[in-house]
């Protein structure tokens, strides 16, 4: 797999929980960081995404927002 982002981070499907139209997937990263993705449902049943699946996060974006408390 080639791909143009720098962001590719490993985990394990931990949930998917899929509604009407998208799919909730949430991958937890080594340290139990979690990552959530909304993708429409049709794509996580073409990829088979199911708990326990070891998958990837693929982030691109152009703009990243920092928050401080």
């Amino acid at each position: 797999m080639k791909l143009s982002a720098r962001n590719v981070i490993k985990g394990k499907i931990k949930k998917v929980t899929v509604g009407l139209v998208n799919a909730e997937v949430i991958i937890e990263l080594p340290g139990h960081t979690k990552i959530v993705s909304i993708i429409s449902r049709e794509s996580a049943k073409k990829l088979g995404l199911k708990k326990g699946l070891e998958a990837y996060a693929i982030i691109k974006s152009s703009n990243v927002i920092i928050g401080l408390d």
